[in-house]
């Protein structure tokens, strides 16, 4: 028996396992071809079994959130892909607890509503709050560092750990875990303290937030921002420069609403869309000298 079978015996009782799973279901692109194995997960102690059986067999793990900031290769992703759901709260007056499954955006919205402030910028980020310490989420001055207070993470076949977040290397959407220093740590929880505000104040501050948003932003099947914005000039002005705006190839676009984002008009490959990321980046290179740096991050077996 492989070990992808003998871990797929393993799995079965501690969720819904699926062989094969097409990811192109389970992302924002609405792009990614199958996983080996895809278990859905609902609590942070079913994250952590299946890491730790994952890591026992020696298959490879990935952990996928909402799907967001991500593309995954057309040949898709092997070993095991985690569904995370684990979306538990507790509250400790202004400290929170919260799983790493859950909706990043759904939870600044009810804090909003609870009259507790330090998210409203988050209320359209799209992702989980696993992604969000990842990627150390934000928008509009905003980011998670500022209110993260620590996180539990699963240390494979060693327990969980709490680490503060000053020792995650939190820098502009990046942290320890994009740079590769905490590898193979898959994030349980975490703990954030918010600030007492007015729930009306908030939610208005939430709504301008939203109209912004909808305003500059296309809707439809993307991945989020897929570069950084380097200190030079935002990323979407350097596309439009090097004249990417609207660009296609395949089903692939570069969206004539925000150079920034790279859109799935209808059953656009991963290819497609790294071809046109590839191609920004030289223009934009040969053109100014500025190295882009993708905020989306590639996934799987490119």
């Amino acid at each position: 028996m492989s070990a992808t079978e003998t871990l797929a015996a393993r799995l079965e009782p501690m969720g819904e396992l699926r062989r094969s799973e097409v990811l192109a279901r389970h992302t924002t692109f609405g792009i990614g071809g199958p996983a080996d194995l895809f278990l859905t997960v609902r609590s942070a102690e079913s994250l952590a079994r299946a890491t730790n059986a994952a890591h026992d067999a020696g298959v490879p793990v990935f952990v996928l959130g909402s799907g967001s900031n991500i593309l995954v290769a057309d040949a898709g992703i092997r070993g095991l892909v985690l569904d995370n759901r684990a979306r538990a709260e507790a509250h400790d007056d202004l400290v929170i607890r919260v799983e790493s499954g859950a909706s990043f955006a759904a939870f600044a919205r009810k804090m909003c509503r609870a009259g507790l402030d330090g998210l409203t910028w988050a209320v359209g980020i799209p992702g989980t709050i696993g992604g969000a310490v990842v990627y150390n989420a934000g928008a509009y001055g905003g980011c998670l560092a500022d209110v993260l207070r620590r996180v539990r993470l699963q240390l494979p076949g060693d327990g969980d750990q709490w680490v503060d977040a000053a020792d995650l290397g939190m820098v502009y959407r990046g942290s320890a875990f994009t740079r590769g220093q905490v590898g193979g740590k898959a994030v349980l929880e975490a703990e954030l303290t918010l600030s007492a505000g007015d729930a009306r104040t908030l939610l208005a501050q939430a709504a301008a937030f939203d109209e912004k948003r909808l305003t500059a932003q296309p809707r439809g099947r993307n991945a989020g921002s897929t570069f950084k914005n380097p200190p030079e000039s935002p990323a979407w002005k350097l596309i439009e420069a090097v004249g990417m705006r609207g660009m296609q190839r395949g089903e692939a676009a570069i969206s004539e609403k925000h150079c920034n984002f790279f859109v799935n008009e209808g059953n656009a490959t991963a290819a497609d869309v790294a071809w046109l990321i590839a191609e920004a980046q030289r223009r934009v290179n040969e053109q100014f000298g500025v190295t882009l740096e993708r905020e989306v991050e590639f996934v799987g077996a490119w």
